[in-house]
């Protein structure tokens, strides 16, 4: 790397708010030519909006974005990889059907005479491979034949066939073992040596301090600090504390309340195939936090507790009997309330009123004609947005015109109105305001005290920490520690998420 030189790329100031909620605030972050640049921060710190902000995905509320001395207020997908900008998402983007060089050139193809000349484009995706070190891949094997590791490799040669100057890659060894990793590790090396400069975001922090020059850390959407890692020995601990440290004011207090004896129980649950058992259980009036980053596992954990998706073992108890869900209808049966993640394609039917919403789950075992006026169950659901405080002109609205924030009410409602005895929280503030995120801590703690149970599963650290009694701390489909209320703090949860030694 040459730092000596004007930055390649530059955004300073830049803010992106969505639904309210500020994902960048006054952010600024810049790459120098040929330079390998670590971005990290823990789930929701803003790495991803940031880099989507510079590939034109995300247009940005204000600031300004600067490549190769020029400034743009905004980037469009074209204008970026125009410009050389070429981004690795960690979502896999390939065609399965298709083998691996017709996806390193689908959408660019190399055509002669107005046909797809794919010798052509076995030749040049041969070249690549060589010049990666990566000669022994089948290019012509198609993509679901290929193993995790060298579907990977594939994205990257796809994007390095766009010839980029600037590469963005998003969590790259996120679903690797060790030997991978390092030749991932060492295939990034190369393309950094040919002068392509790389921003490289990982919660790998071993691994970034391995392979970076720079490392900035990023909290709540603002740069917090960036360090000089040219001789690769960055202090962990360090970069752990920037990652974590929040004022007093960012935490919630809830009211205690007691907490009875175990009532929900998962034994030996394995989510996938050659998987190892999740064990825990949680107790009345318990809410119980599921840690961890993106993939690690938690939603799984979830889906395959309600039957949402395939569970290949384990037992699933619920005051004192073995319950057989397969479906989430045997979840709701068993009076199992899973709020998700999703709101908007899983968890409401935006084009419907809010009063089909707040019943479509409650009233199915109870509607047997098939047509039903609809309105005849506005008096049952009066309780509910009077409890909740959602902000509707009737409850025939359409739910798709209400904020983030009354949307997120009416899927806590539309459990509330099934009466069960257990919910299943999956991010339940994700992309609603300050104000509306204390309203739902406010109704998370008064259903633990009236003994429900809890299982709650949040990246937002200051909820996790604010609202549970313990939290198991989730990584790669496992979980590696539950920690005790006393136990519970930002640098414990990040340590055993990262999985970074206390003695580092």
């Amino acid at each position: 790397m040459n730092n000596s030189n004007n930055p390649i790329v530059r955004l300073d100031q830049i803010v992106k708010t969505f639904f309210g909620v500020k994902a960048l605030n006054k952010m600024s972050f810049d790459l120098y030519p040929g330079e390998i640049h670590g971005l990290v921060g823990e789930n929701g710190a803003g790495k991803s909006t940031l880099m989507k902000v510079l590939s034109g995905a995300h247009p940005p509320d204000s600031g300004e974005i600067e490549v190769y001395g020029k400034v743009y207020n905004y980037m469009t997908a074209e204008l970026s990889h125009r410009l050389g900008i070429s981004i690795i998402y960690q979502e896999s983007l390939l065609v399965p059907w298709m083998n691996v060089y017709e996806n390193v050139y689908v959408g660019q193809e190399i055509s002669r005479g107005g046909f797809v000349n794919f010798s052509k484009e076995k030749e040049k995706t041969v070249k690549l491979c060589k010049e990666l070190g990566h000669e022994n891949l089948n290019i012509n094997k198609k993509i679901n034949e290929l193993s995790i590791a060298e579907q990977q490799y594939v994205k990257i040669i796809k994007a390095l066939s766009t010839d980029p100057k600037i590469l963005i890659m998003d969590e790259p060894t996120s679903m690797f073992n060790v030997e991978d990793a390092k030749r991932l590790l060492n295939m990034v090396r190369t393309i950094a040596a040919k002068g392509v400069s790389i921003i490289y975001i990982s919660h790998s922090l071993k691994e970034v301090v391995s392979i970076a020059d720079r490392i900035t850390v990023i909290r709540d959407g603002l740069s917090i600090n960036t360090y000089d890692n040219s001789d690769k020995n960055s202090d962990i601990n360090k970069i752990v504390n920037d990652m974590v440290g929040r004022p007093v004011s960012a935490f919630y207090k809830r009211e205690e309340h007691e907490i009875g004896d175990v009532e929900f129980e998962v034994k030996d649950l394995i989510i996938e195939r050659n998987g190892e058992p999740v064990n825990f259980n949680i107790r009345r009036g318990e809410v119980m936090g599921f840690a961890g980053m993106v993939g690690s596992g938690r939603t799984e954990i979830a889906n395959a507790i309600v039957g949402a998706s395939r569970k290949y073992g384990g037992k699933i108890i619920f005051k004192g009997k073995e319950l057989n869900i397969r479906y989430p209808s045997d979840s709701i049966k068993n009076k199992i309330g899973y709020i998700t993640e999703d709101r908007q394609r899983l968890g409401l039917m935006l084009g419907a009123s809010v009063v089909e919403n707040l019943t479509v789950v409650g009233l199915q075992n109870k509607i047997r004609r098939f047509f039903v006026n609809i309105k005849k169950f506005i008096p049952l659901i009066a309780n509910i947005v009077k409890v909740l405080n959602i902000r509707i002109a009737s409850p025939m609205q359409e739910v798709k015109n209400l904020s983030g924030g009354n949307q997120q009410k009416v899927v806590l409602g539309k459990w509330l109105f099934t009466e069960p005895d257990m919910f299943i929280f999956d991010e339940p503030t994700r992309g609603i305001d300050v104000n509306a995120k204390s309203e739902f801590y406010k109704y998370i703690s008064e259903l633990a005290a009236q003994g429900k149970v809890i299982m709650m599963i949040s990246s937002d650290m200051p909820e996790l920490i604010s609202m549970s009694d313990r939290v198991a701390v989730v990584r790669k489909g496992k979980i590696i520690k539950i920690l005790e209320r006393s136990e519970i703090s930002e640098n414990s949860i990040i340590r055993y998420a990262l999985e970074v030694d206390k003695d580092e």
